[in-house]
């Protein structure tokens, strides 16, 4: 089975390892900010009415003083929510990916991978079939319970505590997508009423969300983000393994119970605002072991600056190539994450070797 190495610290030279750590971790999070401010720029400016940084800026930070009314308006009124919402959603995914990744010590566990993003979509789209229920604000519970129906699943069938392997906890999830994926398309059949309301949801996407409705989920991202930061030492304990864990004084069961519980809350809120998106959970967290190590508490804080940067940047990318019109942010996000997949595979592979 490969797993996630140690983190760093445990060596004979673990005080000039951890402060080689702590910089290059300070230094990633810089340009992590760096390129995040620049993404949230780009995805307000570029779109059908491509905008200058002077009209970006003038409608950010001048607004109402009747100069650039029209401009301003696309600022404020379009772009400026749709960048927000985006910055939530991806640190959502990114943080859900990293926990993931760490609690199952699965380099390949990701929410939209395993199927677990689509769990909350069944639900969501049973909501709207049976009950006329589309509200973020009312789903978001009916999202809630199918990621953490998906995620059970998903462990239970994928091996469970200590026998999962990689490729048998993928197999697993690709399984109960392609169930979810039925019974989606089952009830989009039976009442088409709904159809043309959820379609463009159900690839995932950004456009026409009511950011509004953003307040009703911001709990649920918010106490998912918590939960996580607070699990981010008793992660690191598991790494070394369960007896080492609870030798330092960490509960493996609460650790995952409450992995898993902040996973669904964030897989929960990010579906029901944009619905399921894939492989930005995945790629996130694997970029940044690559450039700081295996400490979590990094990884997971890392994640959530990085992670939106990808999305905001799949998001522009899909307006750039598709325009007049664009590509929504859920298949360019597919395109892009299977072919970061490939690359997951083939690492594995030399790691084994």
């Amino acid at each position: 089975m490969v797993t996630i190495a140690s983190p760093p610290g445990t060596g004979p030279d673990q005080g000039t390892s951890r402060r080689a750590t702590r910089t290059a971790s300070m230094a990633v999070l810089a340009g992590s900010l760096l390129a995040l401010a620049a993404v949230v720029v780009l995805s307000i400016a570029i779109g059908s009415n491509r905008l200058s940084l002077g009209e970006v800026f003038h409608g950010l930070f001048a607004y109402g003083d009747g100069e650039h009314g029209y401009t301003d308006a696309v600022v404020r009124d379009d772009r400026l929510p749709r960048t927000l919402l985006g910055l939530l959603v991806g640190m959502a995914l990114g943080l859900a990916g990293a926990l993931m990744q760490a609690v199952t010590r699965n380099p390949v566990a990701e929410p939209g991978l395993l199927g677990i993003n689509h769990g909350a979509a069944v639900m969501i789209v049973f909501a709207g079939a049976l009950f006329d229920i589309t509200a973020p604000t009312s789903i978001i519970w009916f999202a809630f319970a199918g990621a953490l129906g998906g995620t059970a699943l998903v462990y239970v069938v994928g091996g469970g505590r200590g026998t999962s392997s990689p490729i048998r906890l993928v197999l697993a999830g690709v399984a109960l997508q392609a169930v979810f994926a039925g019974i989606n398309q089952g009830m989009q059949v039976i009442n088409t009423h709904n159809l043309d309301k959820m379609r463009a949801w159900l690839v995932g996407s950004l456009v026409n969300r009511d950011v509004g409705a953003l307040s009703g989920l911001l709990p649920f991202f918010a106490a998912g983000v918590v939960l996580a930061l607070v699990l981010g030492r008793a992660l690191n304990a598991i790494a070394l393994g369960e007896d080492t864990a609870r030798g330092l004084g960490a509960n493996p069961m609460l650790t995952r119970i409450g992995s898993m519980v902040a996973v669904g809350l964030l897989s929960a809120a990010a579906t029901a605002a944009c619905g399921p998106i894939a492989f930005v959970g995945l790629m996130v967290p694997h970029l940044v072991r690559l450039l700081v190590g295996h400490d979590e508490r990094w990884v997971s804080a890392l994640s959530m600056v990085l992670a939106p940067v990808l999305l905001l940047g799949c998001d522009v990318l899909g307006r750039w190539v598709g325009s007049p019109a664009e590509i929504q942010v859920g298949i360019v996000a597919d395109v892009v994450g299977g072919l970061a997949f490939l690359f997951v595979v083939r690492r594995l592979k030399a790691v084994r070797r």
